[in-house]
């Protein structure tokens, strides 16, 4: 993977631990609006709410730690997020001011103040890092049967354990350093006041088509740098008393957000709408209705930013401009508001009881004036420039979206119609989502129909490179890519395979099931490969594991020698040899895949012993698996063995448990339903 796809999967797992600021906002919000001068002193409802609150707030950094292990391991298990749990505590108490002290033999009171500070968000996304890619590489480990208790992902909060404590030693001398430096830059900005955060402003809105403004607003936001602006505002009166926060200052890297998000971005989609093709307008305005309530309500502003970020850069740059100039305004008035997820009504309206919201109103008078800035601007500079902005396309652009392209009425139906926006099931590597963008692995991003996406109701299709493309959908991107997988899934014999299940031979699935003393045949069909049994929920891939694939069970090899289960029609075996379908005469539709994600070896690690189309006998030899590199280069060697029409059958029985043989153990039986 590039550097950018890594950054985006990490931007992706950091939603996790991020989604938890709305609670930490609402709850304090409530707080303060109760008692919003005596921290709850006066108010015992008040004071259960904002200590809740700051609950979430004070340790972010823990959350970060486990909701980016959580994220990035390959299957969302549970393990990697204790994973980063561990290793954010074996990490943060080897570098406490006193454990450096007895370490490195001097003095606590020459110990850096860096190491004051370790208990942060950066440390905490380290972690999470770190112990995912732990999780991902040594969660199908098998140790020694005396040790096979600690195999697997009980392995991984060990090895966590252990790597983490070369990190700490790695940290005791980078650590300073890079804080250091946080610091001086955090410090710069500090210094330069208003000026200071009118430049984090523009720079926040600049870094958002590559998901690093994250990594800015930590320096700001959080406790990396000193400022710490998000949790010493939630901080309110108690923040006050202990000189954390200062009234007119605490907060102005947050107010100036507010105008443009309740404001200036739904005047942008006013503007952007006015200036659509007539015929354009009722499509435009659906899509802008919804972007410009979900930023003035939420501040979720992706749907609507990514409409035009990159079909008209210039105004996009254009909105990172007046988003500097918004955030300066507001500090060098002191108008301040603050939030918990994002700058729109919710959080403004939660936060007006703050003590140290200090003329939020202003800040809506504000927003009134910035509303009309963005939409003349953006009026006067898309007719000016003749910027393709949604319903200004070009009309062979237009043309491409045939007129049944309209967005579908539900989700199924929408995700289906994206699979031929995307290039087809053939095209797509991996789905995966944030709160309002499908992100998307591809071959080849060209055949990304950018158009037709559009016509699907997308605000924005990003083409970061050739293998990485992003759509706009706005909230329902979980729901539409869930909806994607089971999809694919159910078009390809597993997760990242190019070619389809096959369909049977001709006539194979119409073949009458034979009768055996009046009843329907009974299949058995034997262990294709020597092994363990592993039940089908416990495979690491989310395809099988929910049965999407279909029904049946897994091996985890220990044998080479792979072998027909059943007798049948070979109807495929893929290029890379390491799955394969047959088709019984009953018309069954088995599918032996093994490994998991083994299409990205290539075909090393197989050898093909049958030819497709050939009629096999149960335990004619299928494949020859090099067992050693398979266990050193695959994701796992559990071995999914599924009927894939189940429902055209009856339930599975006879379902086998424990080791079995090639050929020999029968692994499940089916009969005709």
């Amino acid at each position: 993977m590039n550097i950018l796809g890594y950054l985006q999967k990490i931007g992706r797992a950091l939603m996790v631990p991020v989604a938890t600021l709305p609670a930490a906002a609402i709850m304090m919000g409530i707080g303060y609006w109760i008692d919003p001068t005596g921290w709850g002193s006066g108010n015992a409802a008040a004071a259960l709410l904002i200590k809740a609150g700051a609950a979430i707030i004070d340790n972010m950094s823990i959350l970060f730690a486990v909701g980016v292990a959580y994220g990035m391991s390959k299957d969302k298990d549970g393990a990697a997020a204790l994973a980063g749990l561990v290793g954010y505590y074996v990490l943060t108490s080897l570098l406490s001011p006193g454990a450096v002290s007895q370490i490195q033999g001097i003095p606590l009171d020459q110990v850096p103040k860096a190491f004051g500070k370790i208990n942060n968000q950066f440390v905490g996304i380290l972690t999470g890092v770190i112990a995912a890619e732990l999780y991902n590489r040594f969660s199908q480990v098998e140790l020694h049967k005396a040790l096979a208790f600690f195999s697997g992902r009980r392995l991984v909060p060990i090895v966590t354990s252990f790597v983490m404590i070369f990190v700490a030693f790695v940290l005791m001398a980078v650590w300073p350093v890079i804080y250091n430096g946080l610091v001086t830059f955090g410090m710069n900005i500090k210094d330069l006041g208003p000026i200071g955060a009118g430049i984090y402003g523009f720079f926040n809105r600049l870094l958002i088509p590559i998901g690093l403004h994250h990594a800015l607003n930590s320096v700001f936001w959080f406790d990396v740098a000193g400022i710490n602006d998000i949790p010493n505002f939630m901080g309110g009166a108690k923040a006050l008393a202990e000189g954390k926060a200062v009234l007119g200052v605490t907060g102005m890297y947050q107010a100036g957000f507010f105008p443009i998000m309740m404001f200036g971005l739904p005047g942008a989609a006013l503007a952007i709408y006015h200036t659509s093709k007539p015929e354009n307008k009722v499509r435009v305005a659906s899509i802008m209705i919804a972007a410009g309530f979900a930023s003035f309500f939420t501040g979720v502003t992706e749907p609507l930013e990514f409409s035009f970020m990159f079909v008209a850069p210039l105004l996009y740059l254009l909105h990172a401009f007046l988003a500097g100039m918004s955030v300066y305004i507001a500090a060098s008035m002191h108008w301040i508001s603050g939030f918990g997820f994002s700058a729109g009504m919710v959080d403004m309206v939660l936060s007006s009881r703050n003590p140290l919201a200090s003329h939020w109103y202003m800040l809506i008078v504000q927003g009134a004036a910035f509303f009309a800035v963005y939409y003349f601007a953006f009026r006067t500079a898309i007719t000016a420039l003749n910027l393709k902005t949604p319903g200004r396309e070009d009309d062979d652009a237009q043309l491409a979206v045939a007129p049944s392209a309209a967005a579908p009425g539900n989700t199924a139906e929408l995700a289906r119609a994206y699979i031929g926006v995307i290039g087809g099931a053939a095209n797509v590597v991996n789905v995966d989502a944030c709160i309002t963008r499908l992100r998307l692995t591809v071959k080849d991003a060209d055949q990304v129909n950018v158009a037709a996406a559009k016509g699907l109701g997308a605000s924005g299709v990003i083409k970061l490179n050739q293998q990485n493309v992003q759509i706009v959908v706005g909230p329902t991107a979980e729901l539409i890519a869930g909806s994607l997988r089971a999809q694919l899934a159910g078009s390809v014999v597993a997760p990242g395979a190019a070619a389809p299940v096959v369909s049977p031979a001709p006539g194979a699935l119409a073949a009458a099931a034979a009768a055996v003393d009046g009843q329907p045949h009974e299949t058995v069909l034997l262990a294709p490969v020597s092994g363990d049994v592993v039940a089908l929920e416990d495979v690491p891939d989310p395809a099988f594991a929910s049965k999407a694939v279909g029904e049946g069970v897994a091996i985890r090899p220990t044998g080479k020698l792979v072998v027909a289960p059943c007798a049948g029609t070979l109807v495929s075996i893929f290029n890379t040899n390491h799955a394969f379908a047959m088709v019984t005469d009953a018309g069954a539709e088995i599918i032996v895949h093994i490994g998991i994600e083994t299409v990205k070896l290539g075909g090393q690690g197989f050898k093909r012993l049958a030819h497709a189309g050939a009629e096999v006998k149960a335990g004619d030899p299928v494949l020859e698996l090099d067992l050693d590199y398979l266990k050193a280069h695959a994701v796992s060697t559990i071995s999914p063995v599924v009927l894939s029409n189940a429902d055209e059958f009856g339930a599975l029985t006879h379902m086998a448990s424990g080791a079995v043989e090639a050929g020999k153990t029968v692994l499940f039986k089916f009969r005709k339903a």
